[in-house]
């Protein structure tokens, strides 16, 4: 039952992930955390990190990483099968009937709809991220004991480094992850 029940989610998310791996993440939260339980919050947040680390998409990484949590090889076998088919079935139709219509209006208003969409989708789910790691809840409940100043720094001075810079991302994230880790390891 397993094996179905990581199919049928990621099947689902490859599905409905519409405007990529970053616009899925609320999608496999949803799934994961709230309806299956299969992961905490936590973990979850912590998956994510890794999945955008690692090459590849991010839903095909996550459902490879959370398959083979749940239920080993197999399962992240499953897991990537399920997550992939959709797209494949939907790309190679999309592909036949925009190459048949590309030239219609209603094509393109259609593709200019869906933006606004995507960047809410993707916003949603970078702000529940930011907060839980700021906040240390998803919960919109500030507790001021519980707030996470020294990731509130890293934050914003990331942020001022990509915006003012644009520096490569990896190098963002590497050079958050190393100060991060020595202010944590010094402060215990």
């Amino acid at each position: 039952m397993t094996y179905i029940d990581l199919f049928l989610v990621f099947f689902q998310v490859g599905l409905f992930s519409i405007g990529g791996g970053l616009a899925a993440i609320p999608l496999i939260q949803h799934q994961i955390v709230t309806l299956h339980g299969w992961m905490n919050f936590t973990e979850f947040t912590d998956l994510i990190s890794i999945a955008q680390m690692t090459p590849g998409p991010i839903a095909i990484n996550s459902a490879t990483f959370i398959g083979m949590r749940i239920a080993g090889f197999p399962g992240a076998i499953i897991a990537t099968i399920g997550c992939i088919i959709p797209s494949a079935i939907i790309v190679t139709i999309l592909a036949y009937l925009y190459k048949k219509h590309s030239n219609l209006r209603v094509v393109q208003g259609i593709l200019s709809g869906l933006k606004p969409a995507i960047v809410a989708l993707i916003a949603s789910s970078g702000l529940k991220i930011l907060q839980f790691s700021v906040l240390g809840t998803s919960d919109f409940k500030i507790n001021p004991n519980s707030v996470n100043y020294i990731s509130i720094g890293l934050f914003l001075i990331a942020l001022f480094v990509l915006r003012k810079w644009k520096p490569n991302p990896i190098i963002a994230m590497f050079g958050t992850g190393i100060i991060g880790g020595a202010i944590y390891y010094f402060n215990n």
